[in-house]
């Protein structure tokens, strides 16, 4: 396949010590694959991309049934290819340049998953209490993803037993070492493009640990249920 897939975008960015930097209309997963490398200093991999065939999206893997069409890693070797190095990034990028934006966790971050209404109510409640969440995206499954400090998977059961909950009780998992997520602007197929709720800016620059926010995410989620 080639050519260059092109979303429409308006969000903000910004590095240690860069001003925030908005995107510009028009730009491209490579431009934003580069510009988490650089700005953020998150490990990127480009994965699958999808191709609309008679009018169905179809994902790059060949499966006719894919999960996440579009929006998954391309080959069994990818933790191994994820990289830093923005010039890396570019030159991947350029081979692929429909492929989607997947950023491994358990390195700089990992995410903790809830669904979308629990999600949004627990940020409104973080807000209430003067937290400031690191980014999180919204998912067109319809979850939101709070990044965190890398180790919130190993930590998990023991702040849900402190908090009166076991991991089994919520709808509430962690991303860690060796899983994924899709970075916005990615698109899953039909479903739609991953969005950010909460966009990556100077104020969220350093990552809230888990324990941190797990207080309102159980209290949302409970709640959810």
């Amino acid at each position: 396949m080639t050519g260059e897939v092109v979303f429409i975008v308006e969000e903000t960015i910004a590095g240690a010590d860069a001003v925030q930097i908005p995107k510009q209309r028009g730009e491209s997963l490579l431009d934003t694959a580069v510009r988490y490398a650089e700005e953020r200093h998150w490990d990127v991999v480009p994965g699958t991309w999808t191709e609309v065939v008679d009018g169905v999206h179809v994902c790059s893997c060949g499966d006719a049934v894919c999960s996440a069409p579009g929006a998954h890693p391309a080959e069994p070797g990818w933790a191994d290819r994820a990289t830093g190095s923005a010039g890396a990034v570019r030159r991947m990028w350029q081979q692929r340049p429909c492929a989607s934006v997947l950023l491994p966790t358990g390195r700089s971050f990992d995410a903790i998953s809830v669904p979308e209404t629990a999600g949004l109510l627990a940020l409104a409640r973080m807000e209430r209490m003067g937290l400031v969440p690191g980014p999180v995206t919204l998912t067109p499954y319809r979850r939101t993803e709070f990044f965190v400090l890398p180790g919130a998977a190993a930590k998990l059961p023991h702040l849900l037993r402190t908090l009166g909950w076991t991991a089994s009780s919520l709808d509430l998992a962690v991303l860690g070492e060796g899983s994924y997520v899709a970075a916005p602007p990615t698109r899953v197929g039909r479903h739609g493009a991953v969005q950010w709720a909460r966009r990556p800016t100077r104020e969220n620059r350093w990552l809230p640990d888990a324990e941190e926010l797990l207080p309102s995410l159980a209290y949302a989620c409970g709640r959810d249920r």
